[in-house]
């Protein structure tokens, strides 16, 4: 951990944990910072290592984390380890934070570290003097994020409040005795999920999506009336922060024609300023336009959408029509400037062509029954969105219905995989680290209770569930040219379900390409690899919606390196 002073400097390194810096939070007089770092012993694991070669027991060999302090004012002099406080293999800690009187850290735990376990987090005391340990909340889900009250009394946090069914249903803010005791929810009224941030003199602060937004909230701890604190309306804010004294604070938000820019602005009047520029970087661009649509999907459900049009959109004219399907389920895409990660979709519009961004039913930021709409409709209900989605724009006259790809990355590749194996309503399908079958995703999986909570059993007892809702089910209805693109490790989406796919596709004679790319697990992380993923799918749609040349994948075209000559020529 380094540390630098706000006006700049050469950063000086406070901490020399063997097994480096986790979470980290500071005392609320800042002379004291308590970190949590993992018990691994490096030792030992070399010592196997090299008697009995690399291996893993499954779910048998953790490493916990746990909490140490240290001083400010010695850590500036020499970089420190500091005071031991939490130990053992009882839990593993997971986010904490400073008591204001500076005697007690409030922080959450599991049982340990695999994912399988998140909802056996728990909310637990430290008291410095004698490092003693308290759990003061045990209910069933995770139990998060504690934040203590002005007067070091209560505690709130971030809950489930015992719902077993977590990964889809709203989570709640509740208070707590720091001596511990009842939990009481005071959010029960607030059908989103909210982001805690802090507890101050005036209530608690949160912030939370309102469909394609997000503001900053504030709950009075007595009443449980919520107020929303910012503006305007279409605000997406994110990255809340505050003046030491709570009365102003500052911001990130982008919209459909900025990019991500700080704002600051009172809390209690909101009035946003601008302190950056940064979309000043592509003022010279021709950029497309962005807004929020909505249509009734096959059920009636309401759903929305991003249309993303060229800078010169001619309603009497046809576009080709890409769809992009963000991942989650509880993921959302809102009308911010320019895509740069997977997906071009400004190179498409620019070459004249309509992108579609489709917050299908479980997206975040709708609600708690809407979020819930796919619970053992996986797949079924996602596609009625966005073959709707295609649908309405068509009936607008504005698509050509021959020209219309999909896309998507995790859950938003496995929608684009049930979409090439049920529907022939497009033209080229990509499918970016995608389910093909849930059973073989179930049972390899690194986090199997978010298989359970959306089909609501496993396959060996319901095999009828995972059957309606797998891709690889209607393997023989398949016709679309499909690109599965997949991260060589990926422990969250295992690639055994894009090599099934592949297969199935293959055996049916429908064209089929499968790029593994090197080192990576559930997402392609680093700039180059990035770069290749997004030139993939922009080499694979420009062939099958625009008609250029059939794409080489193994033998991409380079540029040309710069010669001796050339730079001594000048050139």
């Amino acid at each position: 951990m380094f540390a630098i002073h706000p006006d700049g400097g050469e950063a000086v390194q406070l901490t020399k944990a063997e097994n480096g810096v986790g979470g980290y939070t500071w005392s609320e007089d800042g002379k004291h910072i308590a970190y949590s770092t993992s018990d691994a012993d490096a030792k030992a694991v070399k010592e196997r290592t090299e008697y009995l070669g690399g291996f893993e027991v499954v779910r048998k060999e953790y490493n916990f984390n746990h909490i140490w302090t240290f001083a400010i004012a010695d850590a500036l002099k020499e970089p420190v380890t500091g005071t031991q406080r939490t130990k053992g293999k009882d839990f593993t800690v997971g986010g904490a934070s400073w008591s204001p009187d500076g005697l007690r850290i409030a922080f959450s735990a599991t049982i340990n570290s695999d994912l399988i376990n998140g909802g056996t987090s728990d909310i637990y005391v430290l008291t410095l003097a004698d490092n003693s340990v308290k759990k003061i909340v045990s209910q069933v889900g995770p139990d998060n994020n504690p934040r203590w009250s002005p007067d070091g009394k209560q505690i709130v946090f971030s809950t489930a409040m015992g719902n077993p069914k977590f990964f889809h249903a709203n989570s709640k803010l509740a208070i707590v005795s720091a001596d511990g005791g009842t939990p009481r929810s005071i959010t029960d009224s607030f059908d989103e999920q909210p982001g805690l941030m802090d507890w101050r003199d005036d209530g608690i602060y949160f912030s939370a999506l309102q469909k394609t937004t997000s503001h900053l909230f504030r709950v009075d701890p007595a009443t449980a009336k919520v107020m929303r604190l910012t503006n305007p309306d279409n605000l997406m804010a994110s990255g809340f922060s505050f003046t030491r004294d709570g009365k102003r604070m500052a911001f990130s938000a982008p919209s459909a024609n900025s990019l991500n820019e700080i704002y600051v602005s009172d809390v209690s009047n909101a009035a946003p300023r601008k302190l950056t520029a940064m979309t000043d970087q592509v003022k010279d661009y021709k950029l497309a336009t962005r807004e929020v649509i909505s249509w009734k999907s096959q059920d009636g459900a309401t759903i929305e959408g991003i249309l993303i049009k060229p800078a010169d959109f001619d309603p009497a004219k046809k576009y080709p029509l890409l769809c992009v399907i963000h991942g989650g389920p509880t993921g959302i895409d809102r009308p911010t400037l320019l895509d740069a990660r997977y997906y071009p979709s400004d190179i498409w519009t620019a070459r004249g062509a309509l992108v579609l961004k489709v917050n299908y039913r479980g997206s975040a930021g709708y609600g708690e029954k809407f979020r819930q709409l796919n619970v053992r409709n996986l797949g079924v209900g996602d596609a009625w969105d966005v073959l709707s989605g295609v649908d309405n724009l068509i009936s607008k006259g504005w698509v050509d219905a021959n020209k219309v790809g999909c896309m998507g990355w995790s859950q938003g590749g496995y929608i684009s995989a049930f979409l090439t194996t049920s529907s022939t309503r497009f033209a080229a399908i990509s499918v970016g680290a995608g389910i093909s079958n849930w059973a073989t995703y179930y049972y390899n999986t690194d986090i199997t209770p978010f298989t359970i909570q959306y089909l609501n059993d496993d396959p060996a007892d319901d095999p009828e569930i995972y059957a309606k809702t797998s891709p690889m089910t209607h393997i023989k209805k398949a016709k679309t040219p499909t690109l599965i693109q997949h991260g060589e490790f990926d422990k969250r989406v295992p690639i055994p379900n894009a090599y099934e796919l592949r297969q199935g596709l293959e055996d049916r004679g429908v064209p089929v390409e499968m790029i593994v790319y090197k080192g990576y697990g559930h997402g392609i992380t680093k700039p180059k690899s990035m770069r290749a993923v997004m030139q993939h799918n922009l080499a694979w749609f420009n062939h099958y919606i625009f008609g250029d040349a059939k794409p080489e994948f193994a033998k991409p075209e380079l540029p040309k390196k710069e010669s001796q000559d050339d730079k001594a020529a000048g050139n």
